[in-house]
């Protein structure tokens, strides 16, 4: 049951799937970072068969600032996403961050993206503004990552530079978006489909400079099919939308600081 007025604390949605090298240390440090009593903290475990949703329910603060949602099975960051949006949203927090496990977000940042929303919808951790930047990854992967970033904004005009990036914070109204907008990408690609929807829903979108570090412990979730799934749904929804290429959709979107 949760204690506190969740009316003036925010929250962290974090997904898992065999994180249990990370989501203690993850979960202390997080706790550590922010101010006591201004944030809890939900897990989304796909049933992980290393025992990481048993890690979070040894949490010392488990129940009262820690939180797990545990799912029947693995089928998709999308639907872990969706699924922790729509307990935030059920349960009345007005502002949502969402992170990965590994230990590849700056942890500082988490109070940055919260800070713009007092001007934005949806808060954006962006690699690539200025300010950003990735540190550990190996050259394939950056390139990937540019390459499909450019490609995203050539193929639906959208002028995010990180639309992959899952370094994000949601007001109720961006969150709502997400929550009731029946959207179908399951991958890496559900960052982009959000993006992508909310600009469309007329949101103001901010982006601020993030530094991206690779993780130092367990496996990437990427994998060939992921980058397939992003490359056609990204021209499936051009296609189906009818707006010409580089046109922007309707929403104030810009770099912060």
């Amino acid at each position: 049951m949760i204690t506190a007025n969740v009316t003036l604390v925010d929250i962290i949605v974090i997904p898992t799937y065999d994180e249990a090298d990370n989501i203690t240390d993850l979960l202390g440090r997080l706790l550590a970072e922010l101010p006591r009593g201004t944030v809890h903290v939900l897990v989304v475990d796909d049933s992980s068969p290393d025992g990481t949703g048993d890690l979070v329910r040894a949490h010392p603060q488990f129940g009262t600032e820690v939180f797990l949602e545990t799912r029947a099975s693995k089928d998709g960051l999308g639907h872990a996403y969706r699924h922790g949006f729509r307990w935030a949203h059920e349960h009345g927090y007005e502002r949502v961050v969402q992170m990965d496990a590994d230990g590849s977000h700056d942890l500082a940042a988490v109070r940055h993206l919260l800070d713009a929303l007092s001007v934005a919808d949806i808060a954006v951790g962006s690699r690539y503004v200025p300010g950003g930047s990735t540190r550990g990854w190996p050259a394939h992967r950056l390139l990937i990552s540019t390459w499909g970033n450019g490609y995203v904004r050539a193929v639906l005009g959208l002028p995010v530079r990180d639309a992959t990036s899952g370094f994000r914070a949601y007001r109720t109204t961006g969150l709502a978006s997400l929550v009731t907008s029946g959207g179908e990408a399951n991958g890496y690609a559900f960052q982009i489909e959000s993006t992508w929807r909310a600009a469309r829903a007329g949101l103001t979108l901010l982006e601020v400079p993030i530094e991206f570090r690779e993780r130092r412990r367990g496996h990437s979730k990427m994998s060939p099919t992921i980058v397939v799934e992003a490359l056609w749904r990204v021209l499936r929804w051009r296609l189906a939308s009818g707006r010409a290429p580089g046109h922007a959709p309707p929403a104030a979107i810009g770099a912060g600081t």
